[in-house]
Order: C-alpha cells, then structure tokens, then sequence
C-alpha cells in the first residue's frame, strides 16, 4: 500500500506538471506462461503452467527548456502460483535536473554497470528481483540521489543510496526456489545499513570504453544459513554483510570484434576476494549476402570467494553463445547460449526469442535449462526447474 500511494503521488505530480506541457507514455502490458516439464523437487512445489499479468507503464515528462525531466516506471506482476512472485515496485520514480555539465538525480532508479553477456558480474546498485528471473537482469529500483559531472577527462558520478533492499525470493509453493523455506528476518551481522555510497567514472579512449567504480554499504548478495523456523522445522535464513568493493569494466572495439572485460575485488563478504569476467563478441554482417547480422559470443568466468563468503553460480565456468539479428520488419532476433562448469561439467542454457507481430504486440519466448547438473553444483537445487516462458505484450 505504501508503494501504491507513492505511486498516486508522483502521478499527480507528473500530472500537473506536463498541464503546460507534453507528456510521454510507453511501456507495456503483458501476459505470460511459464511451463515446468519436470515434477518438482520439494513438497508444496505447484507442478506444470504458471501464469501471471504484468504491467510496466513509462510515463516522461521534460521541460521545454529540457532541463528537468520527471520520469515514473511503475511495475506489477500478478501470479496465478506463487504469492511471493506477485509483487509491486517502482522501478523509477525520479526527479532529473540538467545544469550545463553537473546532472542531479534525487527519486528511484535503475542503474546497470558492467558489458559482459554471462554474468553481470560489477552490477552492484541495485538488488536483484529474483522472482522474475535468475539471470539477474531484472532489478528493484533503489531510492538514491546521484551527481553526475561531464567533463573531458569522463563523467563521474556519485550515488548516495538511501534504504536497503532485500532480495526477492520465490514463496514455499514456487519453483526455481531453495531447498527449504526462507525465514523473514533476514540478519546483519554487521549491523544493517540504509545509507550506501558508491563512486563511479566511466570515459571512452579511441576505441576503449572504461568505467572505475567504488562501492561501500550492504552488499546485494545474500549468504543463507540454517535455522529453526518458527513453525520448528528447517529453513533458511538469509544474511547480508556490509562490503567494500573496487571494480572496473572495459569494452574494445575492434573491426567487428568486441573485447569484454569486468572484475572486482571484494572486502567484507568472508574473505576477501576477485572475480572476473572476460570475452568477446564477434559479428558476421549481413549473412549469406542478406540483411541478417550473426554474433558469436564467449566468455570465461572466475570467482575467487570460499566458502566463508555468500554462495555464487559461477566460479570456474566458460560461456559459448550466439546472437542472431534478421535486420526484418519485425526486428527478429534469437539468442542462444550455455554456460559450462569447467570443473564438472554442469551446464546452465538459455534462449531468447523476440519478435514483432504488429506496431503494438510482441512476442517473446525464453528458456532456461539446467542440464547435467551435479549433485555438489552450487545450482543443483535448481536442476528440476528447466522451464519454457511464453510472453505475449501490448506497447502502450
């Protein structure tokens, strides 16, 4: 209910404002099918379809002298399944005023680091939705206020991030959840934190494009450990530590190759720690002489974290992956990829289908498969929820 009334507030707002101008609305309303070919692996795990209605309205406003733009993202997912996954937020709710080379940003907003395909390895602002995938790509806004400065040695930027998000995570009855059920207090064994900071400077060089980052607050990544619950049975309780983390991300571009790279080095999450992510994509234009345009991706992961720090999917794993853009009428594209364990062999697919049908409807299809999954695979409690999802949308 707090969310809806912030929600009617800044629509009012907006409202009023784009009297005397123009206001823009997009986004989309959409409705989805997933399909679970595999009996569950938990008791009280729904078994089959599940569907829900989402709806993701955009609504900008900018003034005519383009120095203030309102923007507002709300979204809404409804599930036929899983209580848990039907949720609301705002993914932006902001404020934006331009002054010459300075940007001030005070409400809430999305924020995406980083240039790898497999794993969005720096990506640390905001906390993961993790109802709606487990690719990490879709995010809670996260109140903030950031100054950006525009010069010609880069753009720095500084966020001050007010209120810590939990992780969301799928409910008892749901699939693609954890073995067991999650408690709701979540512990801090440093103490919990509602004011973050970070610090980031991104500039292109020639054919570079770099970005340096330094974050201090909570960190997004919660451990879990083992407890009691309060009906005493098993379950799990998530925690989060507060962390320090120095990071950098990197992109050449080269003829038709892309040369990728992010790491980071992380304090206060167990022992400390690096990660990195590093690849390319290479793309074969106009294919057979037509207008479809062929990426080829790889990539290798690493993670350097033990067993004291919160648990990863991905340590020593390769990624292979293809991107296929037909360049139609109906701005077709495919992708397909797979990321490999080195050490065992485990394998997490997917694929991504997207097509127009008309100005207003579009289609999409995805599929993640956990294929050959061992029995000690940080991704094992997953290997049973391979599933096929159906999106058709309306832009509005």
């Amino acid at each position: 209910m707090r969310h809806l009334a912030i929600t009617a507030a800044v629509l009012a707002l907006v409202a009023g404002t784009a009297a005397g101008g123009g206001l823009d609305l997009s986004g989309f309303v959409a409705g989805e099918t997933r399909w679970f070919p595999e009996e569950p692996a938990y008791p009280d795990q729904f078994d089959g379809l599940q569907s829900s209605l989402v709806l993701q309205p955009e609504f900008r406003y900018r003034t005519s002298n383009r120095r203030h733009t309102f923007r507002l993202t709300p979204f809404l997912r409804l599930d036929d399944r899983d209580d848990e996954r039907t949720h609301f937020d705002l993914r932006e709710a902001y404020w934006l005023a331009v002054a010459g080379d300075v940007e001030v940003l005070v409400g809430v907003n999305t924020v995406f680091w980083g240039v790898t395909e497999s794993r969005h390895l720096i990506d640390v602002v905001n906390q993961v939705d993790y109802v709606e995938d487990v690719d990490g790509e879709d995010k809670l806004g996260q109140p903030m206020i950031r100054l950006s400065w525009q010069r010609d040695w880069g753009r720095l930027e500084a966020f001050a991030l007010v209120g810590f998000r939990e992780m969301t995570l799928p409910g008892p009855d749901g699939r693609l959840r954890l073995p067991l059920p999650i408690t709701d207090d979540a512990d801090f064994p440093d103490g919990r934190s509602d004011l973050d900071a970070a610090l980031r400077w991104s500039h292109y060089l020639g054919d570079f494009d770099l970005g340096l980052h330094f974050f201090h607050g909570m960190g997004r990544e919660p451990g879990f450990r083992p407890v009691i619950g309060t009906d005493g049975l098993p379950a799990l309780q998530p925690f989060y530590n507060r962390i320090n983390q120095l990071g950098m991300d990197g992109q050449w571009t080269r003829d038709a190759w892309l040369w990728k790279l992010e790491w980071l080095v992380r304090e206060g999450d167990g022992d400390t720690f690096a990660a990195a992510v590093m690849g390319f994509e290479y793309t074969l234009y106009q294919l057979g002489g037509g207008n479809a345009d062929l990426g080829l991706l790889g990539e290798f992961l690493y993670d350097g974290r033990d067993d004291t720090a919160s648990a990863t999917f991905f340590d020593r794993d390769v990624f292979a992956g293809a991107r296929l853009a037909l360049n139609d009428v109906h701005d077709t594209t495919v992708l397909a990829g797979a990321v490999v364990d080195a050490r065992d062999g485990s394998t997490v697919a997917r694929l991504e289908f997207e097509r127009r049908l008309s100005n207003r409807f579009k289609l999409e299809i995805e599929g993640r498969f956990f294929l050959g999954v061992a029995d000690d695979n940080a991704v094992a409690f997953l290997r049973q929820d391979s599933f096929l999802n159906l999106r058709l949308a309306y832009g509005l």
